[in-house]
């Protein structure tokens, strides 16, 4: 995905240097639906239709995060993966960053049942969530904690988004974008840890190759997501059938 094979195999500070400029290039930072997003471009029923296919993404992290877990050959690796479950699943109802991200959808005025059937769902969304998370089940364990690592670069894309969001629309309060303050700790936490464990163990060109093609994908993913919400809800006339539509103005 990233080019022609590596040779010889890099240093770990030049295989870090590889991986940043992926995202660098790649992130979904750059996406023209995020620009709108951040500089209040957008309106009301464009930033509920981004809430609740982002919604799909963050309730199928746990589940991605499990299938790792379950992969984990010790204890050590184990533990810390297992925050992540924590993290996003809570540890009480009512906790954790799902739970948080139903809140950013309730504050945009998102019936909460609907958010949580997804039948709202564009099927581009629906398809790159399940590919990624069959990435992490199916690849090694290696590629799949290095698929993680757009964490390195979200610190910067959240603060972004809640600056922008709260300065340009009157429909979205700080209680409303709650689940992002968390972030901005626990990504570098944990993304300070894949990026420790990628450096130490992708040693050969075959697995360099692996890890930057690993993050490639996941910042594939994001991107295609934006892709889909840019065509469908940008564009007049393209929401594909059984998809959310906003109610007329």
């Amino acid at each position: 995905m990233t080019g022609s094979p590596l040779s010889p195999p890099l240093s770990p500070d030049e295989l870090e240097a590889a991986l940043r400029a992926i995202g660098a290039a790649r992130y979904h930072n750059l996406h023209p639906f995020h620009r709108a997003l951040h500089d209040g471009r957008l309106n009301r029923a464009q930033v509920q239709a981004w809430a609740l296919n982002r919604y799909y993404y963050q309730s199928r992290i746990p589940a991605k995060d499990a299938t790792l877990l379950a992969r984990l050959p010790t204890a050590e690796l184990r533990r810390e993966w297992r925050r992540r479950l924590v993290d996003h699943d809570g540890d009480a109802p009512g906790t954790g960053g799902v739970a948080r991200w139903l809140k950013l959808t309730d504050g945009l005025g998102l019936e909460r049942a609907e958010v949580e059937s997804l039948k709202g769902l564009l099927p581009a969304t629906r398809f790159a969530v399940d590919a990624y998370v069959d990435f992490v089940r199916d690849r090694s364990i290696l590629e799949a904690i290095a698929s993680s690592l757009t964490e390195l670069f979200s610190p910067t894309i959240i603060s972004e988004r809640v600056a922008g969001m709260l300065r340009h629309y009157d429909f979205v309060t700080p209680e409303t974008l709650a689940y992002f303050q968390p972030r901005l700790t626990q990504a570098p936490r944990d993304s300070d840890f894949a990026l420790a464990y990628v450096r130490d163990h992708a040693r050969t060109v075959q697995e360099q190759q692996a890890v930057l093609d690993a993050l490639t994908f996941k910042c594939d993913v994001l991107w295609s997501m934006l892709d889909a919400l840019d065509y469908a809800y940008v564009s007049p006339g393209r929401i594909p059938p059984g998809a959310f539509r906003p109610l007329p103005a």
